[in-house]
């Protein structure tokens, strides 16, 4: 723990004008940005006395040991830069929404000959006009479903699209009137854009003149004695009206406004936003955030803007933004709003009628929200809780492992030897944290060997980063040269500036969990012995009778089987193994997709097929003279010989074994294994009968 008077900056080194400041830990990683009107008087308020700081605010600054600024001329510049370093650095101490789920938006690709309906999550692009979002994805199909009787716009793919061209057969939506057809060229180009323009018209809104216009149409057909069209086009008005049904009118003057309610506690706080448009609500989100620091309303829905229209421009900033409370101050917000959407926007608090009663609405969503996630809560915290004290306790530890690393080997039969590395923090999943590793120190089956290799590559490069930022006891040995990398390649460590990112293997674990049994967990103790560190424990389960074994005992510990412990630490190695595998697997089929013909240069795909075409093999390709090599369409002798001294220095393959009858299959193409029934897209080496099961690992 720091003590903030060491790092304190003078008084009259802090410049007294706008700017956004960054809080740095003892690793250099940036923990909390903020920005401020007067960096000077709100930098004072950090350097207070601890008892009177906020508990998350003076954690903060006891977990710090630097300060450092950047000046900006206004204060909408300073807006805009806290938001860039929030995301780019992602600082711990910063408000986080932690419901990182991407909702579905009803999307029209407008930037395409043909535009398609569709439904799209994460970044918007750029000529797609965008609905939404929904809660959840059958939502849209439900409305789409509903709309393409009327509005028969393309929703297919662009390989079904172009499929049916070439056929000239339409799919199923074409044949039932849910699709114009344009891909076979009942409609053109110009009419299938008119009726997506029709279709974005009626989702923005404007639905009267497409209803005034269909009761018409049916009227006339009734006159004209019509009465299939007339009743088609009543289903089409019905249609319609149902699709409507689904967003009532909650704001009678056609508002186009998103409502942001903020319901709060002393450590949480959930926000909800309703996203109006034409006076309808088209999409509704919420997320759910950690209060890290003493932080008021206003400032909650400054983070919410913020999240919301960082990224946005033009129309999907609405005219107007409706809050709860407004930011202290209002007006660089304000402004920074108004150039996202290059018009004026208004920022404010609903003061009565409609658009009070519906932020009502709101709030309570936000009030449920907040209520449903902390009984979420506190029943995976405790049994997370639960979990890490049981490991503490059975491998007698000082604390709690907050932070778990297993690894993990994998390969099929000595070949492609990987392994994988997870992290689990607070005993949840940090996938941002995984790593894999090839193993190239030596070629073979040896488990033992490997988890060494692993441990010392993964922890040398821990050491190193200690050393880059000047963590070293006196006397400790310089490790940087000659580290290999996470990839294996064996070439000098390289590190990035002290720009505040995370690095690679910065962070320590409490506790290395191994799959395997005592050899596995000797190797990786020894591996760390090597390297002179002694304050991370180590153990291993044993897949057999999950078994714990700790280094230092003969026997093993023995968790109960309804333990929180046991099945925490099962998660991991299990995750462990399906991350190594997964890994393995991609390399053994890049492998077997690979050629002799590959390693001739300047061949190309064109012509490699070629040959493969006229000599049925690469076999037959190996025992061919330069002659008949030649006689290949756009072989000259030259490449021709080129590919016979290729082929002639590349090792045939072994012989390849029908797994179902035993037989050998001479005429495999080499480089080209044959496969077994298996799971769609896991090749299975020919040679490698039915144990394969008990081999790969």
């Amino acid at each position: 723990m720091a003590d903030p008077s060491s790092y304190r900056p003078k008084p009259g080194q802090i410049p007294d004008s706008p700017g956004v400041y960054r809080f740095r830990d003892e690793h250099r990683r940036v923990i909390y940005v903020g920005k401020a009107k007067s960096l000077r008087q709100r930098l004072a308020n950090y350097f207070q006395d601890l008892a009177g700081l906020h508990p998350r605010t003076r954690s903060m600054v006891t977990t710090a040991a630097s300060v450092e600024w950047t000046v900006v001329s206004t204060e909408v510049e300073a807006l805009q830069l806290e938001y860039s370093w929030i995301k780019e650095f992602d600082p711990r101490f910063n408000v986080k929404y932690r419901d990182d789920k991407s909702y579905p938006y009803l999307a029209v690709t407008m930037n395409e000959e043909f535009p398609r309906v569709q439904v799209m999550r994460g970044h918007k692009k750029k000529g797609v006009r965008y609905f939404g979002p929904y809660a959840h994805a059958w939502a849209i199909r439900d409305t789409v479903d509903l709309l393409l009787r009327v509005f028969p716009v393309r929703t297919c793919s662009t390989g079904v699209f172009k499929n049916a061209a070439r056929t000239g057969r339409p799919c199923l939506l074409g044949y039932i009137g849910k699709c114009s057809a344009p891909c076979v060229g009942r409609v053109d180009a110009e009419e299938h854009r008119g009726l997506a323009e029709e279709f974005c018209d009626f989702m923005t809104g404007r639905t009267g003149t497409y209803l005034r216009r269909l009761e018409k149409q049916m009227a006339e057909a009734a006159e004209e004695l019509e009465y299939e069209r007339a009743a088609r086009l009543r289903d089409d008005i019905e249609a319609l009206k149902k699709a409507m049904e689904k967003n009532a009118v909650v704001l009678a003057d056609a508002t186009d406004a998103d409502l942001i309610a903020v319901a709060e506690d002393e450590l949480e706080a959930a926000v909800q936003i309703f996203h109006v448009r034409g006076g309808r609500v088209r999409g509704q989100r919420g997320w759910v955030t950690d209060k890290v620091e003493e932080i008021t309303t206003g400032a909650l829905v400054e983070h919410a803007l913020q999240q919301l229209y960082g990224e946005e421009s033009g129309d999907a900033v609405p005219k107007e933004v409706l809050v709860p409370a407004l930011p202290d101050p209002v007006e660089p917000v304000q402004e920074w709003l108004t150039g996202r959407r290059r018009s004026i926007v208004s920022l404010r608090i609903p003061q009565r009628g409609d658009k009070k009663a519906l932020m009502e609405t709101v709030q309570r969503n936000a009030q449920q929200a907040l209520v449903l996630h902390k009984t979420k809560r506190a029943s995976d915290l405790t049994t997370r809780s639960r979990a890490l004290e049981e490991i503490a306790d059975a491998l007698e530890l000082d604390s709690a492992p907050l932070r778990i690393e297993c690894y993990d080997i994998s390969h099929l039969q000595g070949d492609d030897v990987v392994a994988s590395m997870v992290v689990f923090e607070d005993g949840l999943q940090r996938k941002s944290e995984y790593r894999r590793f090839q193993i190239k120190g030596f070629r073979g089956q040896d488990d033992v060997r490997s988890m060494h290799e692993v441990i010392t590559r993964r922890f040398r490069r821990y050491l190193a980063e200690k050393e880059k930022t000047g963590e070293w006891a006196e006397g400790e040995p310089d490790l940087t040269n000659g580290t290999a990398d996470a990839a294996g390649n064996g070439t000098p460590t390289a590190f990035t500036e002290d720009d505040g990112r995370p690095k690679r293997f910065a962070y320590p674990p409490q506790l290395v969990v191994v799959d395997g049994g005592k050899p596995q967990v000797m190797a990786a103790k020894r591996a760390l012995d090597e390297l002179g560190i002694d304050d991370i424990a180590v153990c291993g389960l044993a897949k057999r009778l999950e078994e714990v074994w700790l280094p230092d005992d003969d026997d093993p510990v023995v968790l109960p089987r309804t333990s929180e412990g046991l099945y925490l630490l099962q998660r991991v190695r299990d995750e462990a193994h399906r991350f190594a595998i997964t890994y393995q697997r991609t390399k053994r089929a890049k492998r077997f997709r690979s050629s002799p013909l590959d390693d001739v240069p300047g061949l190309g795909e064109t012509r490699k097929q070629a040959l493969i075409k006229h000599f049925g093999s690469v076999k037959k390709l190996r025992s061919a003279t330069i002659d008949q090599i030649c006689e290949v369409p756009g072989i000259g002798r030259k490449t021709a010989e080129t590919i016979a001294v290729a082929l002639a220095q590349a090792a045939p393959a072994a012989p390849a074994v029908n797994t179902a009858t035993g037989e050998i299959m001479d005429d495999v193409e080499d480089g080209a294994p044959e496969t077994t029934a298996g799971p769609p897209g896991e090749p299975v080496p020919t040679g490698a009968p039915d144990e394969r099961r008990g081999q790969e690992r």
